[in-house]
């Protein structure tokens, strides 16, 4: 099984910023895809960010220009840098990590932007 790890939610006001970390347990050049979801209450769970194992990155629309997803060099772990942040990017949030055809996930952190 593959297990992910997020961490690095928390409270902050309008504006501020947050570092979100996954860590896996193996090579992150395992999977296909590794990306960043959210899910507010009562809402579906969205694609927040993505890369590929061939490095073309996507964001939602919503978080184009604030949000920037990367990979450490030791490449085990992914990050969601958080800027400029609004209240309604307040939600759980979930790495996700795909081989082929399967995906997984991890237990979610919550992000809450609040004045």
């Amino acid at each position: 099984q593959v297990h992910l790890v997020e961490s690095g939610g928390g409270l902050v006001q309008p504006g501020g910023s947050l570092r979100l970390s996954c860590t896996a347990s193996e090579n992150i050049f395992n999977f296909t895809e590794v990306a960043w979801y959210r899910q507010a209450p009562g809402i579906s769970r969205d694609l927040v960010a993505s890369i590929n194992l061939g490095g073309k990155i996507n964001y939602a629309d919503s978080v184009k220009g604030r949000f920037t997803i990367f990979r450490d060099g030791a490449e085990k772990t992914i990050y969601l840098q958080m800027n400029s942040l609004e209240p309604e990017d307040t939600a759980v949030y979930y790495c996700s990590a795909r081989i082929l055809q399967r995906n997984f996930w991890g237990q979610g952190t919550q992000v809450t932007v609040s004045s």
